[in-house]
């Protein structure tokens, strides 16, 4: 979903640029209370991972591309402000180093890749965890489902933008259909991988998982419970 330089107007570019500063700038201070000795060193893995999934692409048509966003599972993992950080970097480091997605369209793909994504899959996390049970195992099916709905969310968000500052000749509706369409596919590969990465993490290390916490506490509730009542 790389947006290239030139597809949006310079407006829609400013605009998205100002977002994306301050989207980062806010999230700076958010990861200060998510991340700890013991959950910094997960950051840099979950960015690694993050790179390495999203330079995977897919051609969508008329010079963009699509891939696996990483930001439901970022945001699972390390939790939505760190996750917004994680994702930016990596875009930062593509548009620098390999020249995937444009300098001027950087705070576009910052804001639909590394904002949009991960608050979609993130609120959405949480709303079908608040409804469910507090249960370990339910935290990867949860994630995959958000990390699922992250994607064509994701573009339809690109779509509303080019709808206000289209700079290419591309009919709103066949761009529409085209980036939708490909990302519901991709988006089946995403819940795939969220869901394995977040289980298996989940299996060995709960205590990292920022979104298996509240599950995390409701097990050791019921653990103290139990124990106290065969005292």
């Amino acid at each position: 979903m790389h947006v290239p330089d030139g597809f949006l107007d310079v407006p829609t570019s400013v605009a998205t640029g100002a977002v994306a500063v301050t989207g980062v700038s806010v999230a700076l201070r958010g990861a200060r209370r998510e991340l700890d000795d013991r959950t910094a060193p997960m950051a840099g893995l979950v960015a690694t991972f993050v790179f390495a999934t999203q330079m995977i692409n897919f051609p969508v048509g008329a010079g963009t591309s699509g891939h696996l966003l990483g930001g439901a599972l970022a945001a699972v993992l390390v939790g939505p402000w760190t996750a917004v950080l994680c994702v930016s970097v990596v875009l930062l480091v593509q548009a620098l180093m390999f020249a995937d997605g444009g300098i001027t369209a950087l705070g576009t793909n910052i804001t639909l890749m590394g904002i949009v994504a991960v608050a979609v899959g993130w609120l959405l996390f949480r709303v079908i965890s608040g409804v469910l049970p507090r249960k370990l195992v339910l935290v990867a099916p949860i994630a995959a489902v958000a990390a699922f709905v992250s994607v064509p969310a994701t573009a339809l968000g690109f779509v509303a933008l080019y709808s206000l500052g289209g700079a290419a000749p591309i009919p709103l509706d066949t761009l529409t259909a085209a980036m939708v369409g490909w990302h519901a596919l991709i988006g089946i590969g995403e819940a795939l991988i969220t869901g394995l990465v977040v289980g298996s993490v989940t299996a060995v290390r709960p205590d990292l998982v920022h979104g298996a916490r509240r599950a995390l506490g409701s097990r050791d509730l019921e653990i103290r419970s139990t124990l106290g009542a065969t005292r």
